[in-house]
């Protein structure tokens, strides 16, 4: 499950294409305005927390609504560090690395743009890192909590939809065999390869004939199984399969790697979700997870000790 995090939100902003102007130096006021359990918050922090934001959400937080994030930020590192869930450096930079190639950029490109509209790299990193701990420790800690029931999502699709919950589908496990053809290979050369495959279609009758054959047959390769089921495959290469009998070979069919068939090793029925049911199972999960996360930053805050020092 895929848990909504508003860092990667700005992602639009920043990839929209910034301007590299340069700008005045930010402010650097380390007065004090907020301590919490004896680690300050400081204007500078207030300051480039709200830059952040506004690049991010393309509106101008207030200041309280910025500091309330910063002590958000602290008592989730805190209690991460209790549990033993405390990012490192590289963590935190593989992350960033990763925001860049998402937005296909280069770290550096993205420090500039970041420092292009007052920024500092760090002040985004630091919100990556209570965000990465946050989501470790509420999905560690509240598991079970947050797991959806089956009977509840069926339940809610029929109340929504009233559609059929899954539809009867099949499960297909096959391996693709490929009899190689060099390019530039005159006609009479693939004339006689397809008489090859064919050849091998009448001696092959399981996937374990199959394998000992082509392992051992030069200009010839067997790969690994692979298990489809009906909504993965197009419709043509579905009534292929449902033609073919077990353990036998499909038809020889020309590509540019050859001569490929498939060797089909089982077939069974199944049950595919619908879309709408995975769409349901992910709100209800998306629901879980912010009424447990918001209950337990509260009871956090409830109990940290936050002093007020300059508004």
């Amino acid at each position: 499950m895929t848990t909504p995090r508003p860092v990667f939100r700005f992602l639009l902003a920043i990839g929209a294409g910034l301007v590299l102007t340069a700008l005045p130096a930010p402010s650097r006021a380390q007065n004090i305005v907020v301590m919490v359990n004896g680690d300050p918050i400081t204007d500078f922090d207030i300051e480039q927390r709200s830059k952040l934001d506004q690049l991010t959400t393309q509106k101008t937080p207030s200041r309280q609504d910025v500091i309330n994030e910063l002590i958000d930020d602290k008592v989730k590192i805190k209690e991460g560090k209790k549990y033993g869930v405390d990012p490192g450096v590289s963590d935190i930079n593989q992350s960033y690395e990763g925001m860049a190639q998402r937005m296909r950029i280069t770290p550096d490109q993205l420090t500039k743009s970041l420092e292009s509209k007052g920024v500092r790299p760090e002040t985004l990193k630091s919100r990556m890192r209570s965000e990465m701990v946050w989501t470790s420790l509420v999905r560690g800690r509240y598991k079970e909590k947050l797991m959806v029931g089956e009977r509840d999502v069926a339940q809610a699709v029929q109340a929504q939809a009233g559609e059929k919950l899954q539809v009867e589908g099949t499960e297909y496990k096959m391996q693709p065999i490929v009899l190689i053809v060099p390019r530039g290979s005159t006609p009479a050369f693939l004339d006689t390869r397809k008489k090859e495959a064919e050849s091998y279609r009448a001696r092959v009758a399981s996937c374990e004939e199959a394998n000992s054959l082509f392992r051992s047959t030069p200009n010839a390769t067997i790969r690994d199984s692979v298990t489809k089921t009906t909504a993965e495959l197009p419709e043509a290469l579905r009534k292929v399969l449902d033609d073919t009998p077990i353990g036998h070979l499909t038809a020889p069919e020309m590509t540019k790697n050859g001569i490929e068939m498939v060797v089909l090793c089982s077939r069974k029925p199944t049950m595919i979700d619908t879309p709408k049911k995975r769409e349901i199972r992910e709100k209800m999960y998306t629901e879980k997870y912010e009424k447990t996360q918001k209950a337990y930053l509260d009871e956090l805050r409830k109990a940290a000790m936050i002093e007020y020092r300059n508004r």
